[in-house]
């Protein structure tokens, strides 16, 4: 006998995702618009990059227990875009999701143990003068605005289901029987 897939994504799944996305969301936001506006001599700049600094962590365990979800969990059927190609890049997009996902928090570790972050954090070392000098930063640039264009593809072909198709795919992703 088989089993059918569920039509909806387990409840811890869902969670996770929503967390994720506001958390990445308001990191993006905060690494690219915020933080970069800060003079490094403010005094508020190292608890904002503090802040940064561990919710990246909280987004890296999140994702950990996301990742262990999805192989452990059933999940409903692929979407279907009407498209082979379509089809194709919905899933590429959700592995490079993942693996940008791993590649900012490896890159953040990166920095954060190369700029003595928590020195830094706790007032015994001053502020980097410029974190460019950390090989890491490059990479955590480049994966965030990948995973910028990444969230933001994702977003519009969700809203292409969800209003185009009309086929309710974000009812998949969020609680209900």
């Amino acid at each position: 006998m088989t089993e059918t897939a569920p039509k909806r994504y387990h409840p811890a799944h869902v969670v996770i995702h929503w967390l994720m996305a506001l958390l990445v969301f308001m990191m993006l936001a905060t690494g690219k618009f915020v933080l970069p506006g800060v003079a490094p001599e403010d005094p508020q700049k190292a608890g904002m990059l503090q802040t940064h600094a561990y919710t990246g962590g909280a987004i890296t365990l999140l994702l950990i227990a996301r990742l262990v979800l999805r192989f452990t969990t059933k999940r409903p059927a692929p979407a279907d875009a009407g498209n082979a190609f379509l089809n194709f890049l919905a899933r590429a997009v959700h592995f490079l999701l993942y693996l940008l996902l791993i590649g900012m928090a490896v890159s953040g570790l990166g920095l954060f143990q190369l700029a003595n972050l928590p020195a830094v954090f706790s007032g015994a070392a001053p502020y980097p003068s410029n974190f460019f000098d950390y090989l890491p930063r490059g990479g955590h640039g480049l994966f965030s605005w990948l995973l910028l264009a990444l969230v933001l593809l994702h977003f519009g072909a969700a809203m292409f289901h969800q209003f185009i198709k009309k086929d309710n795919l974000l009812g998949r992703m969020w609680f209900g029987k």
